[in-house]
């Protein structure tokens, strides 16, 4: 295996493409494919070596049936929107070829992610002898991977997880996403929901809060958020009695947000606009700056990880795993800022896990916690996305620790 189809070209693909295209020992061949040529043509004129270009309507299975079956790849790398997980599925499919995405899907009509339409196509795929791998980004992604290494390498079992995600970066604009507008939207105005006892609990959205203390940015306040990854980890990780997910956000953002909900500016329903229907927040999303234009200025740092509860040999432990991307790198290597480039990195990590064997290949759909660890872990830094690890004390994390949920 050594060619690749990468599909969507905004600001983590065009990382995407750059970093595939860095590694030509593992992808020889490289394809990518947009709605929009002139997105691809821009992508690949920052490469090292030949990308080819292809315009293709992801929605349009039989269109996306058709380039696969012209240009033969190994691998699709879907850096599309979560709109479009299920057309490109079914492409794979039909032309049976394995497929790798970095977001779970969502119906436009509900802000609503979950792997209920994924998961249901591991038999079908199975059958076909092809592999779908699910979740390949940062979070989901290597956040995932954090997991099944500490569940591996760290703990006899693990009861509780915390990811904690901070971009602590300044963009200089007065209100801006980091990645697509409409789905860094529906994503943060959505109703919480954490994992506990067995269970799901639901909470308003941004109701709970505390400061947690990150790596090279120090104390942060984070809000209590529903993300995907939690959905295919408790199923994975064996022993887990809570696990949530907790996001920054500063208080120009949440200022911004509440104006912006308040006056209907984030719903995803119709509504009727001089004779026409529109959707209030796909307009917004053509208001806002394209996360693409954020990169050149951008000064600052993500600190993202994981930290673990547990016991090892009959002993509380506690475990934090993280990585911290500094924009300005970014922006230098990749011309993008670091929260495209901790999304559009992972995925290159999982075609060259595939492609050398380290991901066996195995008929089906896995979430990446699923498949091995250890050859993620250590390939993962080398490519621009290293990670640390070391155990904390309870005092370490007490804001966090202390919130009751």
């Amino acid at each position: 295996m050594d060619t690749v189809l990468i599909i969507g070209a905004g600001a983590a693909g065009s990382v995407t493409v750059q970093k595939c295209a860095m590694n030509r020992d593992v992808f020889k061949t490289i394809h990518l494919a947009s709605r929009r040529i002139e997105s691809c043509e821009k992508a690949a004129a920052l490469c090292k070596g030949e990308v080819h270009c292809h315009q293709v309507d992801a929605d349009d299975v039989a269109a996306t049936v058709a380039l696969l079956k012209k240009v033969k790849p190994d691998l699709v790398i879907n850096m599309a929107l979560p709109y479009q997980d299920l057309p490109i599925m079914d492409a794979c499919l039909e032309a049976g070829v394995h497929y790798m995405d970095t977001a779970n899907y969502e119906p436009r009509e509900e802000a609503k992610f979950t792997y209920k339409w994924q998961w249901p196509y591991h038999d079908k795929y199975k059958e076909k002898g092809i592999m779908a791998i699910l979740g390949c980004g940062f979070d989901p992604g290597q956040s995932n991977i954090y997991c099944a290494y500490a569940q591996e390498f760290l703990f006899d079992e693990i009861s509780h997880i915390d990811i904690v995600d901070c971009n602590a970066g300044d963009h200089g604009q007065g209100f801006a996403t980091n990645f697509n507008p409409e789905i860094n939207l529906r994503e943060v105005t959505q109703r919480g929901k954490y994992w506990k006892e067995g269970e799901w609990i639901e909470i308003d959205p941004l109701s709970i809060s505390c400061m947690v203390d990150y790596p090279e940015v120090g104390q942060r306040k984070s809000y209590l958020i529903y993300h995907e990854e939690e959905e295919s980890l408790v199923e994975n990780i064996k022993g887990l009695k809570q696990i949530r997910f907790w996001m920054t956000f500063g208080d120009e953002y949440i200022k911004h947000l509440d104006v912006l909900t308040g006056i209907g500016m984030t719903r995803i329903d119709p509504v009727e606009h001089k004779g026409m229907k529109i959707i209030p927040m796909e307009f917004l999303k053509d208001l806002l700056p394209p996360p693409s234009s954020l990169g050149e200025n951008y000064t600052g740092k993500t600190s993202i990880g994981c930290i673990f509860r547990g016991k090892k040999d009959g002993k509380e432990k506690i475990a934090f795993i993280w990585n911290v991307s500094d924009h300005a790198e970014a922006w230098k290597e990749v011309k993008a800022q670091a929260v495209s480039y901790t999304t559009g990195v992972p995925p290159v990590v999982g075609a060259m896990m595939l492609f050398r064997g380290e991901w066996p290949v195995q008929g089906g759909v896995f979430n990446v916690e699923q498949l091995p660890s250890k050859p993620f872990m250590d390939e993962i830094g080398k490519q621009g996305l290293p990670w640390e690890m070391k155990e904390i004390s309870r005092e370490d994390q007490a804001e966090l620790f202390a919130v009751e949920t």
